[in-house]
């Protein structure tokens, strides 16, 4: 699969980008990238939710009241769940959220993600953005000459790239990450992926390692 290549103004730079096809045109599989986006979200949760039941609930150690003649129930604790400041019955306890799922799945619904955004004509790559300092008029500029105004756009670079993390981190929905740490969630989340030129070959390797890495 062949994309265009954007300059820095986001005008056409007359050059393409070979992007693997066993990476951004396979049939995606939906049902992977569901499992791995749940993953995602559930590893998200702390866990450490937790209400008293009626054995933990302080008090409640005398009887509440004599047991025949008040004309109520003959209650022998104060810390029932049905009362206010008594136990809670089958309340949250600290737990762990984890899913599980094997590393060739992970990478399929990460293959099946970038597949979806090939798909749907959501993948841009530009020219590498150099910022000597921050400037966040330049990537603003930049996606509005892409026409991805009020869309959530997803920069990717191939290594940290701190004066253009800082000169996206104030436009609304505009996030950057590394070529190598986008996860499945991310890649759907975002409405466009904007690929820096020297990140097509870091992202591809971290989805799809070559034989050699693989060994190594």
């Amino acid at each position: 699969m062949k994309l265009s290549i954007f300059n820095k103004d986001g005008q056409d730079a007359g050059s393409e980008v070979d992007l693997r096809d066993s990476i951004f045109d396979i049939e995606p599989n939906e049902t992977v990238v569901y499992e791995d986006v749940r993953r995602y979200l559930a590893h998200q949760r702390q866990g450490t939710a937790k209400t008293k039941e009626r054995s933990e609930v302080r008090g409640g150690g005398r009887k509440a009241y004599r047991q025949k003649g008040t004309g109520m129930a003959r209650r022998g604790s104060i810390r029932s769940p049905l009362l206010k400041g008594g136990g809670t019955v089958f309340g949250p306890k600290p737990r762990k959220y984890e899913v599980k799922m094997t590393k060739k799945m992970r990478r399929l619904a990460r293959k099946s993600a970038l597949s979806q955004k090939a798909a749907e004509e959501a993948i841009r790559v530009v020219e590498d953005l150099e910022f000597e300092e921050p400037k966040t008029s330049r990537v603003a500029d930049l996606i509005s000459t892409l026409e991805l105004d009020e869309k959530k756009v997803l920069i990717l670079t191939a290594e940290t790239d701190v004066n253009l993390f800082k000169s996206a981190r104030n436009i609304p929905e505009v996030e950057v990450l590394e070529a190598d740490k986008p996860t499945t969630y991310e890649i759907m989340y975002a409405d466009v992926l904007i690929i820096q030129e020297s990140a097509v070959d870091v992202l591809q390797e971290s989805v799809e390692p070559t034989a050699s890495e693989e060994a190594a």
